[in-house]
This record gives C-alpha cells, sequence and structure tokens, in this order.
C-alpha cells in the first residue's frame, strides 16, 4: 500500500513549474530509475541512461528544486547520491484537462508509461532467457489487450477494485524473498465510435480476447 508521505499529488495550478520541469525526457527517465533501482549517483545514472555526468547531474538538480528527487546518504564524500522523494507521482485526470499545458504534460507522461513498457518487456525477456528469473515467473507473466465495453461508472469501479486488490496483494507478499519487482503497467482508454468503413486511427490488437490479465 502506497502511504500519502509516498505519494506526489500534482495539482496543475499550483505545480506547474514542477510540472513544466517534468516535460523533459531524461528527467523523466532518471526520476523512474530512482523509483525503481533506488538511490543512485549522477555518473551511474549517465551509464545506465548513455548521457553524459554533466547532462544527468544538471537534471536531477532541477528535479531536486521541485521536490521530486533529494540527496541520499553517501557511500563516501566523492559525489552526491540522490534519491527518489516519493514512490508514486499522481494527479486528476479532470484537473489536468483544465489547461493546454497541463493536458500536454499529462499526454507526455503517458508515452513515456508506454516507453518504460517497452524497455521493461525487453528487461522481461532477457531475464527470462538468461535464467535471472525462475521458470515459475514464465506463465504469470504477460500482456493484455482485452476491449471490454464499459460505462464510465464501470471503469472507475475497475480502478478502485485493482487499487484494492494489489494494495492487498503487495502487504501479503512483503515477507515473501520470493517476490520480485513486477511492472504492473494498466490503461483504461475509452474510444469512440467509427463511422462504417472509416481508416481506423492506431491498429487494432493482435489478440483482442487476451485472457492473460497480468
Amino acid at each position: 500500500m502506497v502511504s500519502e508521505e509516498q505519494r506526489r499529488v500534482l495539482d496543475p495550478e499550483q505545480d506547474a513549474a514542477a510540472l513544466k520541469a517534468l516535460t523533459h525526457p531524461l528527467r523523466i527517465r532518471l526520476l523512474g530509475l530512482l523509483r525503481q533501482d533506488g538511490p543512485a549517483t549522477a555518473s551511474e545514472l549517465a551509464v545506465r541512461t548513455g548521457e553524459s555526468s554533466a547532462s544527468t547531474s544538471y537534471h536531477l538538480r532541477v528535479l531536486a528544486k521541485y521536490a521530486f528527487v533529494n540527496e541520499a546518504e553517501h557511500r563516501d564524500g566523492r559525489e552526491r547520491r540522490w534519491q527518489a522523494v516519493h514512490s508514486v507521482t499522481s494527479w486528476s485526470n479532470k484537473a489536468m484537462e483544465a489547461s493546454p499545458g497541463s493536458r500536454a504534460w499529462l499526454s507526455l507522461s503517458r508515452r513515456a508509461q508506454i516507453e518504460h513498457l517497452e524497455g521493461s518487456l525487453v528487461q522481461h525477456e532477457a531475464d527470462i532467457a538468461d535464467g535471472r528469473l525462475a521458470q515459475e515467473w514464465v506463465e504469470p507473466s504477460g500482456i493484455s489487450d482485452l476491449m471490454p465495453r464499459l460505462t464510465p461508472e464501470s471503469l472507475t469501479e475497475l480502478w478502485e477494485v485493482l487499487d484494492r486488490k494489489l494494495e492487498e496483494l503487495i502487504a501479503r507478499d512483503a515477507g515473501d524473498p520470493r517476490a520480485a519487482q513486477v511492472v504492473l503497467l494498466t490503461a483504461g482508454l475509452p474510444l469512440a465510435p467509427r463511422a462504417s468503413g472509416a481508416e481506423p486511427d492506431a491498429p487494432a490488437p493482435a489478440e483482442a480476447d487476451a485472457e492473460n490479465t497480468s
């Protein structure tokens, strides 16, 4: 369960400057790496991202200015170590729709999540192939592209049920040594009806009726 202390709730009016700071793709990536892998130095993050230490150091300072990261405990006195202040960033979609700037940030954030999914898939497949993950993870892992028909109320309820169940499972598995970090990206994106014969805006999913919801 994510506590209130671990959650950063962004308000498009009060946090306009912070949102603008997060529009840079590298900053989003740096924050994600610190949340996923824990504290690191600018040099370590430069190696992981393929950027220069000067670049990662600069962008980490910008993230620190807006309280997304802060200094972690140092292993020695030679270089700063940085850590994420919160484990989750959240917001109100309705509030974000109020201005062009916050709408643009929301779109950028969602696309960064898709990029994260793609990178996580590559890492997952390599970890399975190279034996870094046990074979027991093969069956439950996967990606679902179901396309149910739901009302706004039902989609809201689905999110709430998923959140409650996830909190329950996280608490249950907290002390289990077999537990591993799982990248769980979920999407609920309603689509308006298309006129008969109209060209689709995006490719249809390969398996619209897939049942693996992991």
